[in-house]
């Protein structure tokens, strides 16, 4: 089994992520993520918030998915520059982009395949109760568009001043004929997205500027270096609206896959909707009387790609195990070396023993004192050594132990994940310790 697939059997075991409507077979690219998975999802979006937020003259923005389809004939999503080459068996009749085929034969059967034709992605549907072209429109294809949209309502609400940056979080959605490798590539995503507005002579400054940023960002979270790489992209394969683009690349267990963009889109997209809107949307600078439409500099990262790369650079398999119990000599054990800022669960609380109501009242205690601090966990089921190792398969970096000694002393004892090593700390002190090593 490789490690996808491994990560795939975590997922779904531990509540990350499961296959969206299973009781019904499933539902091709799509995916539901479980408790677990949405306090990974919260973690990353918030990490990554901070980061951005920290920054001056950066604001937030929540858009929404729906939009007068006029906005995605503007931005060309409606055009052939927002398409794949769609090919399809003969045979087998499964439907495949051009560029996976080979020498003219479907990649599962063998068989022979049509001619490509190019094929849509934006998900059409419609509004009000009548089906027709009048009232058709589109699920938003990309966040971006929504900012840009709203650069005139934002500028001058704000009272801003060129340059500024506008952030969004949200779901994003791509008619893909073939998604693949899990939650790499799916039909319903979140995006985490920046767009710079800036003078047009100062964007090659801010391109390089926040292509070096998002990189560390990636590295600050303790990401490998030898796992990531910026990539820059040639003209002629750049995105339609590029005047430059640079790729941040991971090493995936299928080989290196984009995992955000850096593009620097010129004034395509506000030259583009004030001509189609009929809006002005250039900028007025008033100390110097210049008239433009700002350049922007975005930065796009999807979150479940983001999750992706955090599994596989935290996932560990550890033969005859770690915590020499009977049962973890006979199996490997799975530990999850997250970063403590994205652990979904930063404290686990075991009693000793679960027929002992003492250690079991004093453990509830430790846990309601902590719950409201942290993320917790409370187990009670099984040995130790089983409550330890279900911990580290998930990532909680903390697990306090509460047994006959805590009774006595009114101390609990504190295993790390990582390192396995223990000490005692008394309960009267455990918020203020656990804060100091979660860095919170």
């Amino acid at each position: 089994m490789d490690l996808t697939q491994k990560i795939i059997s975590l997922c779904k075991r531990r509540g990350i992520v499961f296959p969206s409507s299973e009781i019904y077979e499933g539902f091709g690219g799509v995916y539901d993520f479980g408790p677990l998975g949405f306090e990974l999802k919260k973690n990353i979006k918030n990490v990554w918030l901070e980061a951005i937020l920290n920054q001056e003259n950066i604001f937030p923005l929540d858009s929404a998915i729906l939009m007068n389809p006029l906005v995605w004939k503007a931005s060309g999503h409606l055009s052939a520059g927002f398409s794949d080459t769609l090919v399809e068996c003969k045979s087998c009749h499964k439907r495949f982009k051009g560029e996976e085929i080979k020498n003219n034969e479907c990649p599962g059967c063998g068989g022979k395949i049509t001619p490509p034709r190019k094929f849509n992605l934006m998900m059409k549907t419609f509004v009000g109760p009548v089906e027709s072209e009048a009232t058709t429109t589109y699920l938003r294809g990309e966040t971006c568009q929504g900012i840009y949209i709203n650069f005139l309502n934002i500028l001058n609400s704000m009272r801003l001043k060129i340059p500024f940056g506008v952030v969004q979080i949200g779901k994003a959605f791509r008619n893909e004929i073939n998604p693949k490798n899990f939650i790499f590539r799916t039909r319903e995503f979140e995006q985490m997205e920046l767009e710079w507005f800036c003078h047009p002579k100062e964007a090659d400054r801010w391109f390089e500027y926040f292509k070096k940023q998002r990189l560390d960002w990636y590295f600050n979270l303790g990401k490998k270096k030898e796992n990531l790489r910026n990539k820059e992209i040639p003209e002629g394969k750049m995105a339609h609206y590029a005047k430059r683009q640079t790729d941040i690349e991971y090493h995936f267990p299928f080989g290196w896959e984009e995992i955000e963009g850096i593009h620097h889109r010129g004034d395509w997209d506000l030259s583009n909707h004030s001509k189609h809107s009929g809006e002005d949307l250039h900028y007025f600078d008033d100390e110097t009387g210049e008239r433009y439409f700002p350049f922007i500099i975005e930065t796009s990262v999807g979150v479940e790609r983001a999750l992706f790369v955090l599994l596989c650079e935290s996932f560990e398999e550890i033969k005859g195990g770690r915590t020499k119990t009977t049962e973890s000599k006979k199996e490997e054990e799975v530990l999850l070396k997250l970063p403590k800022a994205l652990a979904p669960i930063k404290v686990a609380v075991f009693p000793l023993v679960r027929n002992k109501p003492e250690l079991v009242k004093k453990a509830k205690e430790v846990y309601q004192l902590l719950k409201p601090c942290f993320t917790c966990q409370y187990d009670e089921l099984g040995s130790i050594g089983r409550r330890y190792r279900r911990g580290d398969e998930i990532g909680i970096p903390y697990a306090l132990t509460i047994d006959f000694e805590t009774l006595s002393k009114d101390d609990v004892t504190v295993r790390d994940r990582d390192t396995m090593s223990q000490e005692r700390v008394k309960t009267n002190e455990i918020v203020k310790y656990l804060k100091n090593q979660l860095g919170s």
